[in-house]
């Protein structure tokens, strides 16, 4: 039973009548008469003028600008007592928020809490390896686990509600958002956005350690064409449905309590005013009970777009498709209420969008206790707690991508007499924390200098020289470089970008090595001196003269504070790398866009095909690296695959097993990734399509019986007539270590006459192992 909070009180005293001092001598029987939401809302909502309705679709940034605040200033203060606010994003402080919340709900008419939102997507002051980083991990209960931290330390801090996860897929690497989310493949993506939701919002929205999730960018906003962020996204419905909309689907299925709309247009119809998917799909079929915000001013940009007249016709199209909350552009004020005097848009539509924002408030506990968010003894006991560093450096090992390991260059021997560390990002303390950082510190970095520097052995000499800069053309630290280089017994070389390369509005027209790092590289490399080069960027890059000519390459993205010690544990072997790509790397920008479950077409391109083929003739088939890719220091033998049922029907589980050993020396972990085709289908069918994964982690020489139980709805797609149906007929089955390392392959026969199955559900296999 739920203790009586300041707005029970309030409700059972002003509304019902109740006399307070029959509260305070028997609140433990009076919480018998506490009234469900609905009715609490109900009640509430009566109460309500129709500008106070308005206030609680309004959102407004504090301070007026992108930065993280500690400020409101007196005009908006002044809005928040006359009842015309309902949310604040990027504010922050326990402290701060306990004095802004008290103005809400002891100064205004009617005391409604307000709600703190703020963009907390890989961490907020412990952080984590960005959300394609931690994709890379293929371990959704480790990304689970992150955003749990992310919570505990946003919840102390007064935050209410996260933007994230960001869930958008991404086959453009030029898009620079793509650093944000969780790659190309719509199950991986499925998976994580779940995971992430979980984390979030725990198993009571109530709980003051819990915050509200926000999927986003719904839909298609990373499909921008040439990359370019905001721009407009040409989908076909069948690409919508069974690419871009599935990671929504998980989240909403996963308990998502809030959605965000895309800046992007889909097929000419702008998000913001799409609904269609707003309201059709998203409330009708998925049946989603939360609430929609607006992205930064995206009503207003529906003027831009080119689909409303003025900020009034904005506001009737977004409210009408299905917004809810106005992110900063303020047209959900006077506006709307322009338009509902009018009799131009109904109340009764205005409240709808306020039920929603309330029921909100009221499951994260507000009504209850509305500064249980704001303790500053919570906050000083929880951010950057022990425990919350160490996590941190295990996601950060769990997410680092062994790309190439040429006659087992790697580990390096941990006592060196000398080991030389260069690069333009080799002591970067800014750069690991990457894009959306929220509070992240660059004191609480450890840099890939200092890590290493903390691994060695004592007698190991460390060397440093910068070499260049990320970007620009100067080659003065070249000499150095190389005078350092050819002094050490190794070279630990770290390129990539710097921070503010991706993220929001940092797409690329190339997306090789930035700046004259390849030319440092050529220079490095002609020394003769041994080198390990380490890759920290926030889209896959395209590195084919790396690849060609280093011996042992590190992928490690932005891996947060512990950047530097994960990386060194990595190096030295303290921890054997098992992450795998969760986005292709293409060899040139030429080759984009390059994703692995491409449809196969009339003329299937293969190496040896001849130029009358699906291929480029001056580059060859494949990828630079393939979705899936990682190697270990240790090797893993697959075998044994039984199909215990090679003949099932619709809506029913395949059931198979294999054999996975460890033949190497060391422990360590191997993603086994199950991939599947239609062989023949109605619709041209992808050359496969992930269907099924699990990191299994086995110590040297052990083996593993490893069960698997998909889903045969996995194989359903859209007709000719966009029914999701799963047709008869035989379907290969593919396990390996990549999607181009497949090493177990058979079939089985789907049974019956094609089955519509429910569009409105997610699947997943599930892959364990034998007890």
């Amino acid at each position: 039973m739920k203790k009586l909070g300041f707005f029970d009180k309030f409700f059972l005293l002003i509304i019902l009548g109740l006399p307070v001092i029959l509260l305070a001598e028997s609140e433990k029987e009076l919480s018998l008469l506490e009234p469900p939401m609905d009715e609490f809302i109900d009640s509430l909502m009566n109460k309500m003028t129709l500008e106070e309705k308005l206030g609680q679709l309004a959102q407004y940034a504090g301070g007026g600008s992108l930065g993280f605040n500690t400020r409101i200033d007196d005009e908006k203060k002044e809005l928040v007592r006359r009842g015309k606010v309902g949310s604040f994003l990027h504010v922050l402080g326990a402290d701060f928020l306990y004095g802004l919340q008290k103005i809400a709900v002891e100064e205004s008419r009617l005391g409604i809490p307000l709600i703190f939102g703020l963009d907390v997507v890989h961490g907020l002051k412990t952080i984590f390896p960005v959300p394609l980083a931690s994709a890379c991990s293929f371990e959704p209960e480790a990304v689970e686990r992150a955003a749990r931290i992310a919570a505990i330390e946003a919840a102390a801090c007064g935050i209410h509600w996260t933007f994230a996860p960001m869930v958008d897929i991404a086959l453009d690497p030029r898009w620079g958002r793509i650093v944000e989310g969780a790659g190309e493949d719509p199950y991986l993506g499925a998976a994580m956005a779940k995971a992430q939701v979980e984390g979030y919002q725990g198993d009571d929205l109530s709980f003051e350690n819990t915050i509200l999730a926000c999927p986003k960018h719904y839909v298609a906003y990373g499909a921008a064409e040439g990359g370019r962020d905001y721009n407009s996204a040409e989908v076909s419905r069948r690409t919508l449905y069974e690419v871009y909309l599935p990671p929504f689907l998980a989240a909403v299925k996963a308990g998502a309590g809030s959605l965000m709309n895309g800046f992007n247009d889909i097929n000419g119809e702008p998000m913001a005013g799409n609904k269609e998917l707003l309201t059709d799909v998203l409330r009708g079929k998925w049946g989603f009970e939360g609430f929609v915000v607006s992205d930064w001013n995206s009503i207003a940009e529906l003027m831009n777009h080119g689909v409303a007249e003025d900020r009034v016709d904005a506001g009737k199209k977004a409210l009408s498709a299905g917004i809810d909350m106005d992110m900063t552009s303020g047209i959900f004020g006077e506006e709307i209420l322009k338009s509902v005097k009018k009799d131009e848009i109904s109340e009764a539509l205005v409240d709808k969008a306020v039920r929603r924002i309330l029921e909100a408030k009221y499951k994260l506990g507000l009504f209850d206790d509305p500064f249980q968010y704001c303790k500053a003894e919570v906050e000083k006991s929880v951010i950057l707690k022990e425990e919350h560093i160490g996590f941190a450096k295990e996601m950060a090992c769990k997410s680092i991508v062994l790309l190439k390991n040429e006659d087992g260059i790697l580990p390096l021997a941990r006592d060196p007499k000398k080991i030389a560390v260069i690069g333009p990002l080799a002591n970067d303390s800014y750069t690991p924390l990457g894009s959306w950082k929220a509070c992240g510190e660059e004191k609480d970095v450890v840099t890939v200098l200092e890590g290493i520097r903390n691994a060695v052995s004592e007698e190991t000499e460390v060397l440093y020289a910068e070499g260049c800069e990320t970007s620009g053309d100067d080659k003065g630290g070249f000499e150095e470089a190389v005078r350092v280089a050819s002094q050490a017994d190794v070279v630990v070389l770290v390129l990539g970008e710097s921070a503010d390369m991706s993220g929001e509005a940092r797409s690329r027209s190339e997306i090789d090595l930035p700046g004259v790092q390849e030319e440092l590289a050529k220079e490095i490399l002609n020394t003769g001196t041994k080198v390990v080069v380490i890759l920290m960027n926030g889209r896959p890059l395209a590195i084919p003269y790396l690849a060609e000519n280093v011996p042992a390459i590190l992928e490690t993205w932005f891996l947060g504070i512990q950047s530097g010690n994960a990386i060194a544990d990595v190096l030295f072997g303290v921890y054997n790398p098992g992450g795998k790509l969760a986005v292709t790397i293409p060899r040139s920008v030429g080759q984009i866009p390059c994703f692995y479950y491409h449809k196969k077409t009339g003329r299937p391109a293969t190496e040896d095909a001849t130029r009358h083929s699906a291929r480029y003739f001056d580059l060859p088939v494949s990828p630079l690296y393939p979705f899936g890719h990682g190697l270990s220091y240790t090797e893993f033998k697959y075998s044994k695959l039984k199909i215990k049922n090679k003949k099932v029907k619709a809506n029913g589980s395949l059931e198979l097993s294999f054999s996975l050993k460890n033949k190497g020396k060391v422990s360590g972990s191997e993603v086994v990734q199950l991939y599947v085709r239609d062989v023949v289908a109605s619709i041209a069918p992808p050359v496969k399509k992930l269907a099924g994964f699990k990191r299994i982690y086995l110590a040297k020489g052990e083996e593993k019986e490893i069960k698997v139980e998909m889903p045969v709805n996995l194989m359903a797609f859209y007709n000719k007539d966009m029914k999701k149906v799963v047709e008869p007929g035989e379907i290969k089955i593919m396990i390996g270590s990549s999607s181009e390392d497949i090493r177990l392959d058979d079939s089985f026969i789907v049974e019956g006459k094609e089955t519509e199955i429910d569009g409105a559900e997610i699947y997943y296999s599930n892959i364990y192992t034998k007890k």
